[in-house]
């Protein structure tokens, strides 16, 4: 037999794409070439500029010590010049390399997008897969919050163009600062910032005895992880300030002034204080936040926040900087449960129908000027009249043009406009 290859005894390749992975036939194609245009259109309006990188990327890239789902789940190999490469789980540490490979040359601030695909190798479950297309917006050298204003006010644009409202999702705030501040008060070491929140992240996915049982375990002393816990809870600025004391000043300062940028931007409906956002991505420093259903049925819709410290990490200055990544799945199922994925069906201007088989260059004169004109094009051979009827139905078809004999001897063709049944005879020459 072939062995090693996706052949089988009989010669028959294995048809469906790779476990994890996704085809995308034209009716699938229509829906995400349709909600890129929405991320397209919402980053021209925030006036950021399109970037790309590479999908496969140094494996080094993604590698850090912080115990992240995401990095236990690098699609890595070895290449065939023994280089260590992976698939990117993410897009935002490319962007902080390209970023570094710009150097001083680039005037800050910077406002980048770009819209690729991600992957992870997981275990399969519902809603699970191994890709994902994500729409990432960064914006580096702005220090204070109005970048994360910004960013939000990016993520509502885009759920008011697609016909979301602010009753169906909400957008969670905190800032890793808080946590931060709890250690300090328990004197945790540094180093275990980063761990305690990745296992925070997973408050939700797991008990809260698990949880406590895995703070516990990095070696953290029982109050602190008590103080942790209970902090999670708070779910109003007030209450932050009465636990925290003047030790929460600086979070607390940032948040009330990304509150009010809110007001002013007209989307303070749709944020919300939660302290329990922390992110599973080691590198956050700041400002942290997440989109999610209010129902509560789904996973997170989008999440960032700020990461002043990542460019460190690869061995270049810092420059501060915050962005957020927005995946293609969940948004797709909250539109599907709210009723409002569009139908979309292929659109084609013009069908051209030779009505004799030695009317076929006549045919193609016709449908190569209409062409030409900008209009697209069918050129339908060596069918019935009647199937072509129900051709353009289904693909939604404006006119259709025939060719017959006795009117291409006039100089004529036939059009009929399909939404009113009209049909008229034009000069082939002056068909637009």
């Amino acid at each position: 037999g072939c062995h090693g290859s996706a052949a089988t005894e009989a010669g028959v390749v294995e048809l469906n794409p790779p476990r994890g992975t996704r085809d995308f036939p034209p009716e699938e194609m229509r829906l995400r070439t349709w909600l890129f245009d929405h991320f397209r259109e919402v980053s021209r309006l925030m006036a950021f500029e399109e970037v790309d990188f590479p999908v496969l990327e140094s494996e080094a890239l993604f590698v850090r010590k912080a115990g992240e789902e995401i990095t236990e789940q690098l699609y890595s190999f070895e290449d065939k010049g023994g280089r260590r490469v992976a698939l990117r789980p993410e897009i935002t540490p490319s962007l902080a390399r390209l970023v570094i490979r710009r150097g001083t040359s680039a005037p800050l601030p910077l406002k980048w997008f770009t819209i690729g695909q991600c992957w992870r190798y997981e275990r399969m479950t519902r809603g699970r897969r191994r890709e994902h297309y994500q729409w990432n917006m960064d914006v580096f050298g702005v220090p204070g919050v109005r970048a994360e204003a910004e960013l939000l006010q990016a993520i509502v644009l885009l759920f008011e163009r697609l016909g979301v409202a602010s009753s169906d999702v909400g957008i969670r705030l905190s800032s890793r600062k808080v946590l931060q501040v709890v250690l300090d008060m328990y004197s945790v070491p540094q180093h275990l910032f980063t761990k305690v929140c990745v296992i925070v992240d997973k408050l939700g996915k797991m008990s809260r005895d698990e949880i406590e049982k895995e703070l516990v375990s990095t070696g953290l002393p029982c109050e602190a992880v008590q103080g942790i816990i209970d902090v999670l809870s708070l779910k109003s600025l007030s209450e932050l300030e009465q636990v925290l004391g003047s030790g929460a000043a600086e979070a607390v300062a940032d948040l009330k002034k990304l509150f009010s940028f809110a007001e002013q931007y007209g989307y303070a409906d749709w944020i919300c204080f939660d302290a329990s956002v922390v992110r599973g991505l080691a590198y956050y420093t700041g400002i942290v936040f997440e989109a999610f259903d209010r129902q509560g049925e789904l996973r997170a819709i989008c999440g960032g926040g700020r990461y002043d410290r990542l460019l460190s990490t690869f061995g270049s200055e810092d420059v501060p900087a915050c962005g957020f990544g927005f995946g293609d799945a969940v948004i797709v199922e909250l539109l599907k449960e709210k009723g409002l994925l569009p139908h979309l069906s292929p659109q084609i201007d013009d069908i051209v129908f030779p009505l004799d088989d030695e009317l076929q260059g006549p045919a193609s004169c016709v449908a190569s000027s209409l062409r030409k004109n900008g209009r697209s094009v069918d050129l339908v051979q060596d069918k019935r009249l009647k199937w072509v009827f129900k051709h353009a139905e289904r693909v939604n078809a404006s006119r259709l043009v025939l060719v017959g004999k006795s009117e291409w001897e006039r100089g004529m063709v036939r059009v009929k406009i399909l939404s009113t049944k009209e049909e008229f005879e034009v000069k082939a020459g002056e068909l637009q």
